[in-house]
């Protein structure tokens, strides 16, 4: 890939093709939004959109990718106010339909309508420019700090998981997964006041990080064996084998489990005794409603979220080949990288 990204996008035209195109943004239609966007960012979902991994109706050829992003509205459609012209802002993903009974309760990233996302099934934020319903978009305050803001769609989506497990202050919290999800999480998490909040990750390599995050102890999954049944909430967020196995056991009995991850191949599957004999309250999270983007959105606004704390380093736009690969090659030393228009 050349040039500079000016007036480009990244285009995913089948798995592991991906070229820098010249790219002339859809003009707002009646109640959209045009975006110029500030920074995207690469995830693990991007990866298996580049790779083919991703589940079957849950990505459509050719793409731009780029759901997570911040940016500043340039233009509105009519039936849009134009007071929105020149704020930051976040966006959501999902197109949901807003009239089907799961929308209807605020469940919208359920919606029973054809999955359809921003970055899988519309063009994404791998681009200058974005267009949107301007209802998805999250106004942040004039002069937050856009870097950072970017990455608040993957806090949203672990926000839902931190409302599902409800903690209060002086539990005993741990979650499972150092990556970029599970370091939101112990943000998020200690912000509740823990008496412990465990991070469990493969080696102890992101000990200062989880740490500046609010982690009071990092652990190996072979040290969290000692633990087990230990812990009043319980986030899983690494989705690999075995992983959520893990995180029921370490929840002491009438415990909280919320689980975001979906290995491809598990190959420790959850037990059914397990969960019935401890009296576990299981919550499984997919993306995230707007009521949790709503609580990421203040919670970064409030500066209880620094997400700026996880980005390893970011990459020019046309450097998004680079950028995945070294995902994929330093993924033990690399936690976020963002693109920059």
């Amino acid at each position: 890939m050349t040039g500079d990204g000016s007036g480009h996008a990244v285009l995913v035209e089948e798995p592991r093709r991906l070229r820098l195109i010249p790219y002339e943004p859809t003009p707002p239609g009646p109640g959209e939004a045009l975006v110029e966007v500030a920074w995207s960012g690469i995830c693990g979902s991007d990866r298996e959109l580049f790779t083919g991994g991703r589940p079957e109706g849950f990505v459509r050829y050719p793409v731009i990718p780029g759901h997570e992003w911040s940016g500043t509205v340039s233009e509105v459609g009519s039936g849009v106010s134009s007071d929105l012209i020149g704020k930051p802002v976040v966006g959501e993903g999902f197109r949901s339909c807003r009239v089907c009974s799961a929308c209807r309760r605020g469940d919208n990233n359920l919606c029973s309508a054809d999955y359809d996302e921003t970055g899988f099934t519309q063009p994404g934020a791998w681009a200058n420019y974005l267009t949107l319903p301007a209802h998805l978009l999250h106004v942040l305050p004039g002069g937050a700090d856009l870097q950072a803001a970017a990455l608040l769609e993957p806090a949203a989506c672990v926000t839902a998981a931190c409302l599902e497990l409800a903690t209060v202050p002086g539990e005993r919290v741990a979650v499972v997964g150092g990556g970029s999800l599970g370091l939101l999480a112990v943000q998020l998490l200690s912000a509740a006041s823990p008496a412990e909040m465990v991070l469990v990750h493969l080696d102890r390599t992101r000990s200062q990080l989880a740490e500046s995050c609010g982690a009071t102890m990092v652990i190996t999954a072979e040290e969290a064996e000692s633990h087990v049944g230990k812990f009043d909430a319980v986030l899983e967020a690494a989705g690999a084998s075995g992983t959520a196995s893990l995180a029921t056991r370490l929840a002491c009995r009438g415990g909280r489990v919320a689980l975001t991850g979906a290995p491809a191949d598990d190959r420790q599957p959850l037990s059914s005794t397990q969960l019935v004999l401890s009296k576990l309250t299981v919550h499984t999270v997919f993306g995230a409603p707007s009521r949790a983007w709503v609580h990421a959105v203040r919670a970064f606004t409030s500066g209880v979220l620094d997400p700026k704390l996880i980005i390893s380093r970011d990459l020019r736009l046309s450097e998004a080949a680079d950028a995945l690969r070294i995902l994929e090659e330093e993924s033990r030393s690399t936690v976020k990288i963002l693109l920059r228009p």
